[in-house]
């Protein structure tokens, strides 16, 4: 298909259909009593090849779905208050805490939500996601508490998928922000960790190489101020830690998205000034106003916000999620295993 005249809706797909598929993938859901949740259940069962773990009273669940005339037979329903599996995974969640008891990791893990969450922890499903019902400081503790952090990693994140299908840059089609749901006001530590998270988690969905641009309203020294110069150690640390990466900053946004107007205000224009594809955010104020202005303003497509940082790949859901939001989020999910 001609890129000049995909859709947001095109260049999603073409992002999700680069999965390679090993077999049946497993998404946990420990919010299947949400009519959301049990109508993306069926969609996921029945278009895609992925077993929703739908976590709840399975005869309730069974009925509910009849009266919305879904058909959950492609989906895996569990009890976490009876499944045999809760012994086992509160022996494994005691592994690295010696000093709990085994009946009171048990009594935790009766919940859906850390139920799911060991389930992904021991590879008895792929990925989880909740936050429809949930708030999302309670997916982000069970992610820490039962999954625990990538290597490297102090800081969870997250991240929207921007898609621009109208960009003038066809690299600007599929840009991350972040982090726009979690962290507030991030120290350099943290924004390097976001940074780090962020590039790997293009690099998984989209498939190219980041170019990650640590915004702020100075460019390479053009202002100073104390959060100017947070940014600029976020960035001295990334280069040092993770060498590779493709990154600079400070830099303004339009120096990160505009060639002409990065070669008017750098002498040495570098490899992310003018052709960013990650934009790292100083604070959440920055990160938030930024992506629904580029939403609303720029009829932009986003998804998210999908959390990262994480051992496994997990995702928090907006509370507005739709039906729709959760089949997708789902999907890009899976990208990232």
């Amino acid at each position: 298909m001609n890129n000049l005249i995909m859709t947001d809706a095109d260049i999603l797909e073409s992002l999700l259909n680069r999965r390679s598929l090993k077999g049946i993938s497993r998404v946990v859901l420990p919010e299947a009593d949400d009519e959301r949740v049990l109508s993306a259940a069926s969609q996921l069962a029945n278009r895609y090849a992925i077993c929703p773990v739908l976590l709840g009273q399975p005869e309730k669940l069974l009925q509910q779905a009849a009266a919305l005339n879904l058909d959950l037979s492609g989906c895996e329903l569990v009890d976490p208050r009876t499944d045999s599996r809760i012994a086992a995974l509160a022996k494994l969640y005691c592994a690295a805490r010696p000093r709990l008891s085994v009946n009171a990791a048990t009594r935790m893990l009766r919940k859906p939500l850390y139920f799911g969450s060991m389930l992904v922890r021991s590879g008895d499903a792929d990925t989880l996601l909740a936050g429809a019902v949930y708030p999302s400081a309670r997916v982000i503790e069970a992610g820490r508490l039962c999954i625990g952090l990538a290597s490297g990693v102090d800081t969870p994140s997250s991240f929207f998928l921007m898609f621009l299908p109208e960009a003038e840059n066809p690299g600007h089609r599929v840009l991350l922000f972040a982090d726009c749901a979690v962290n507030v006001d991030p120290t350099p530590e943290q924004l390097a960790d976001i940074a780090v998270s962020s590039a790997i988690s293009y690099g998984k969905i989209v498939g190219t190489n980041p170019h990650i641009a640590m915004l702020s309203f100075s460019t390479l020294g053009s202002a100073k101020h104390p959060r100017v110069e947070r940014v600029r150690e976020a960035v001295a640390q990334v280069r040092t830690t993770h060498p590779t990466l493709i990154i600079d900053g400070e830099l303004q946004a339009d120096t990160a998205l505009s060639h002409t107007v990065a070669k008017t205000k750098l002498s040495d224009v570098g490899k992310v000034a003018g052709r960013a594809n990650v934009l790292i955010f100083p604070n959440l104020d920055a990160a938030n106003i930024g992506y629904k202005l580029t939403q609303h303003l720029a009829s932009a497509r986003a998804i998210g916000p999908i959390l990262q940082g994480f051992d496994r790949p997990i995702s928090d859901l907006s509370r507005g999620a739709t039906t729709n939001d959760i089949v997708t989020t789902a999907r890009v999910l899976l990208t990232q295993i």
